[in-house]
């Protein structure tokens, strides 16, 4: 190996530390509420999506960008890790009372409807296939491109619109077209 080829490797990991600090910034709430929505514990999603970052970090020498941009990496370790997340939790899980959020200002006949539009978009998706789950999730909670999202979901941008395309159509027929306004 050269003092070039080293070089090079060295400045590209610097290169890419920087980069994953500057994402961290701009992205730690999006994959935080990107689990979030997945998991329904916001303190664990925190803790996951902080996990995300630790891992990026740790396997950031052998990051190499190959037409991915490295948000959407960051989103396929998120996506791995509320999977392994989800398969260790419990079947039946409690939430101290503490914990429970409770809006102050929210008219509680308001609280009630966006929980119940909360739950049939829910079920609703469950009716979709995971490929359309996984793009619903990454566009809408996690606030993804459709060229992040390919780039996380190894696709390409058409297929990404696509599949977004179909799974917006079937959710406005399971859930009218009232409830879908402005997607």
């Amino acid at each position: 190996m050269t003092v070039e080829s080293v070089k090079g490797k060295s400045n590209r990991l610097r290169e890419n530390e920087t980069r994953l600090a500057n994402l961290y910034e701009e992205y730690y709430d999006r994959i935080a509420h990107y689990v979030y929505v997945r998991i329904g514990d916001r303190k664990e999603a925190e803790d996951i999506a902080s996990e995300v970052f630790l891992r990026a970090l740790q396997s950031i020498k052998s990051y190499e960008e190959q037409g991915v941009p490295m948000q959407a990496w960051l989103f396929t370790i998120a996506h791995n890790q509320v999977v392994d997340h989800l398969r260790k939790a419990t079947k039946y899980r409690t939430v101290p009372i503490d914990d429970v959020e409770i809006p102050v200002d929210t008219d509680p006949a308001d609280t009630a409807e966006m929980s119940i539009t909360i739950e049939s978009v829910k079920k609703s998706m469950q009716n979709l296939t995971e490929e359309q789950r996984k793009v619903i999730r990454l566009k809408v909670f996690g606030g993804l491109t459709s060229r992040e999202v390919a780039g996380a979901m190894k696709k390409n941008d058409g297929a990404v619109r696509e599949m977004q395309r179909a799974a917006l159509e079937r959710l406005r027929q399971l859930l009218g077209p009232n409830m879908m306004r402005g997607y």
